[in-house]
């Protein structure tokens, strides 16, 4: 666990962009042999605003990392925080906690809060309607939800009182698991059910793409499910039944041009209204 924790603590630039790529390329390829719905789309064509969010998002996350950095050693040096704290513990159980908070900040409460205050909503929407939904999905957002979701990250760095080693390696996890649960991959039913109680599985968070409520306000975890157990977010839905998108924002067309994206925050906003076929 040192080693890693040393590894993540001066991690280069470089072996951050190798992750991002990587983890792209291979869910990528991976949904070519194993897709859970078989799109008639052009790909590239899909991913292309998707790629564009997801560059908006590292330039924005780059331009503040000074902010996470600078944070991060003020509560190291101040010994301030929840796990500095907490009684002297096992290093893996140290970073275990470290990240499973951050988990919380940074993830959870940051799309549960979107979710609830409507300009934040409307500003989240941009993910939310991908019609087709697969793992350069992921991190598709509107620059100003990456300003938000960083506003979190940097809330629970502070609260949480984690060093920069453990805030780069939540990062590096948060952005696998993204690609990882937005990925159009089939993984058995069993075994998706299985993780799920554990961590948010690929079925677990397209429920939470489905484009109409109650389901589209459940499942707001990204790492750890527990979240969603603890707080009474999750919900199941049969992935067959799954259709993704927002019932109220249903132009696919708009829904995928750069230009009608940015601007989709400030749009007219109707009341959705709630699914009848509800799945405990």
């Amino acid at each position: 666990m040192e080693t890693i924790i040393n590894y993540f603590e001066t991690i280069p630039s470089s072996h951050r962009s190798i992750i991002l790529v990587g983890g792209l390329a291979f869910f990528w390829l991976l949904e070519g042999g194993l897709p859970l719905f078989k799109f008639k789309y052009k790909k590239w064509k899909h991913a292309l605003p998707n790629l564009f969010f997801t560059l908006t998002t590292i330039i924005i996350n780059f331009a503040l990392a000074f902010l996470l950095l600078g944070t991060a050693d003020w509560v190291q040096t101040n010994d301030f925080g929840i796990i500095n704290w907490l009684p002297q513990m096992p290093l893996w159980l140290y970073a275990l906690f470290g990240v499973l908070l951050l988990d919380f900040f940074g993830a959870y409460l940051a799309h549960y809060v979107e979710h609830k205050v409507k300009p934040l909503w409307m500003v989240h929407l941009v993910h939310h309607t991908d019609h087709k939904v697969d793992t350069t999905t992921a991190n598709r957002h509107h620059p100003l939800e990456s300003l938000i979701r960083f506003s979190f990250t940097l809330l629970g760095v502070f609260v949480v009182g984690t060093p920069i080693a453990l805030v780069f390696l939540y990062q590096s996890m948060s952005l696998v698991f993204t690609q990882f649960t937005h990925a159009n991959i089939k993984i058995p039913k069993s075994l998706d059910k299985v993780l799920s109680y554990v961590i948010v599985s690929p079925d677990m968070h397209k429920t939470h793409h489905h484009y109409r409520l109650p389901y589209t306000d459940s499942n707001y975890g990204n790492i750890f499910s527990i979240w969603d157990r603890i707080f009474g977010t999750y919900m199941y839905l049969d992935r067959e039944k799954l259709v993704y998108g927002v019932d109220v924002f249903p132009d696919e067309a708009k829904n995928s041009n750069i230009k009608d994206l940015l601007k989709q925050p400030f749009q007219k906003y109707e009341k959705p209204t709630l699914s009848a076929d509800i799945e405990k």
